[in-house]
């Protein structure tokens, strides 16, 4: 009989966990596993930095629902981890990390790359531990992968010494998963509550966040919409619920400024109906700053209160099933013709919404034209990846998705770098799919360096690069604030070279007319291809200033 160590535990427990994709690097405290996963289990991809890797596990997290996995060795390969585990918990993504420890004998010594991996990724996970016994590895993994994607999605980390993952175990088999508990809808009197609220509603609006963009959710929700056409906000990471069916019901999204339409119409509204709602995605005090708003709450869990989010009833349960047993009871409420009416001048200013573009400075690109180019080219199975920066807000509300978490974006840390590993994880999961990464100059080279591994999985992926030699979501809002910026400038780099450097394909587009060619021309069946693009950004100033005209409130 073949000799079973600790290692195989753990390769055999993510294969009853049907894991697909593992990413990370290796070392010498993790080796082991990395050896086994040549013989075995889930397609191992190696990453040029575990903060990429760990990026990687958390988009898989996001759009499968499912946690992505990520293994690193120990010290700075467990360290590296810590910005990836903190931006899927904060948004709600579940990830299984487990990192390699020094054997068990070192941990007290000042011995090379000993740490206490447990206590510095406990503040970023919703669990995290450390296993002192080979016996117990498989039971570790089945329980920390359940707590990643229980309720809140978040990330749980497994700290395995060297010694653990190399000792030889008995008698011992991977568990398998169990049965998901199925949760039932809410109460049926919080569910009357609620259609009585809307009945009697004048101005009804639906909240809706990052709960409430799994397919399950998202399709419920679009049945209710179907037959009650109630207004929905989106917030960024709530983008593509609504269909293009139904996107008479769609008056735009939420986030960072208190300056959109959606603002308007939260304000205006006599019934705020969260549904998935995170306030992480946009605090409350930014759409209900008066603190008048009523506001009842559909989600799996408690709401965190504050001054500005104190609901008045909690529908908790499984949010689908709760919003399929609100349909009949509120169905055949109409709006009244004085909402109606509103809601038509709103949905004029929400169309016409800062999209005067001024003179520009030659052989740069606007923002908008951008948006409008990608929005012709882009199809609605297609994922479009943002990072953080001024492109971000831009693309975040003008740039429409008509599918669930096909617009993805990081709203809750707003963490750079996330766009390109992203991008992998969707070409990944979603084969033979194109993927739209947006980056800043700024924040592309926080991660850039995992075109390389686009390229060596040759994935369909094309990186736009929004150039405008600062790092400008910071730049605009220091200006505002302060009259001028500090410390937001940096050298040029000439990206379609470093593309090229890479083995992807390079090119610049300097006008609207030459990024729309670039777009059409690249083929279905594409490795990653980078596109550079000056832009320019003095219509920033805008996005920060209060617009909203007071009769609309």
């Amino acid at each position: 009989m073949t000799e079973q160590f600790g290692a195989d535990l753990i390769v055999d427990s993510l294969i009853n966990h049907s894991v697909d994709y593992i990413f990370g690097i290796p070392g010498a405290k993790i080796d082991r596993v990395f050896d086994k996963l040549n013989d075995k289990g889930p397609e191992l991809i190696v990453t040029r930095h575990e903060q990429g890797a760990s990026f990687m596990a958390q988009a898989i997290g996001r759009i499968t629902d499912e946690p992505g996995v990520v293994i690193v060795t120990s010290g700075p390969g467990v360290s590296n981890l810590a910005t990836g585990l903190l931006t899927a918990t904060a948004e709600g993504d579940p990830i299984l990390a487990i990192g390699g420890q020094v054997k068990r004998a070192d941990q007290l010594k000042r011995a090379h790359q000993s740490m206490d991996n447990v206590a510095l990724l406990k503040p970023v996970t919703k669990y995290s531990a450390e296993v002192e016994d080979a016996s117990v590895l498989s039971e570790t993994i089945a329980n920390a992968y359940r707590i990643a994607k229980s309720g809140k999605g978040g990330a749980s980390f497994i700290s395995i010494p060297q010694d653990v993952t190399d000792a030889k175990v008995t008698d011992i088999k991977a568990i398998k998963p169990l049965s998901e508990p199925k949760f039932g809808n809410a109460s049926v009197d919080d569910i009357t509550y609620l259609s009585q609220a809307i009945r009697s509603a004048v101005l009804p609006v639906i909240l809706v966040g990052a709960g409430g963009s799994n397919k399950k959710v998202s399709d419920a929700l679009r049945e209710l919409l179907s037959i009650v056409k109630i207004p929905v906000v989106e917030t960024f990471q709530g983008a593509g619920v609504i269909s293009r069916e139904l996107e008479n019901t769609f008056f735009g999204r939420v986030g960072l400024f208190r300056n959109q339409p959606g603002d308007m119409l939260l304000k205006r509204a006599d019934l705020v109906i969260t549904v998935g709602y995170d306030p992480i995605e946009y605090e409350a005090h930014n759409w209900n700053a008066e603190i008048d708003s009523r506001i009842i709450v559909i989600d799996n869990a408690q709401a965190e209160i504050d001054t500005y989010f104190q609901p008045e009833r909690e529908l908790i349960g499984d949010i689908a099933a709760t919003l399929e047993n609100l349909l009949p009871a509120v169905r055949g409420y109409q709006l009244p013709e004085g909402s109606i009416a509103y809601l038509n001048d709103l949905r004029d200013v929400l169309n016409s919404f800062n999209r005067h573009i001024e003179v520009k400075e030659e052989d740069r690109v606007h923002p908008l034209e951008i948006v409008e180019s990608l929005q012709e080219i882009v199809k609605d199975d297609e994922t479009v990846v943002v990072d953080v920066g001024s492109l971000y807000i831009w693309m975040a509300r003008y740039f429409k998705s008509y599918e669930p978490r096909h617009l993805l974006f990081s709203n809750g840390m707003q963490t750079l770098g996330v766009a390109l590993p992203w991008a992998i994880s969707a070409a990944l999961v979603r084969k033979g799919r194109k993927v739209y990464s947006n980056s800043g100059d700024g924040g592309f080279l926080f991660t850039g360096q995992e075109l390389e591994t686009a390229v060596r999985l040759n994935l369909p992926i094309v990186q736009l690069i929004w150039n405008d030699g600062h790092y400008n979501m910071v730049k605009f809002q220091e200006e505002m604030k302060y009259g001028r910026s500090a410390g937001v400038d940096f050298g040029s780099v000439d990206y379609v070279k470093y593309a090229e450097s890479m083995g992807a394909k390079g090119y610049r587009a300097n006008n609207k007319e030459e990024l729309k060619k670039i777009l059409s021309e690249i083929p279905e069946t594409t490795g990653p291809v980078l596109i550079d693009i000056p832009v320019d950004y003095k219509d920033n100033i805008k996005l920060g200033e209060t617009l909203l005209p007071d009769e609309f409130y």
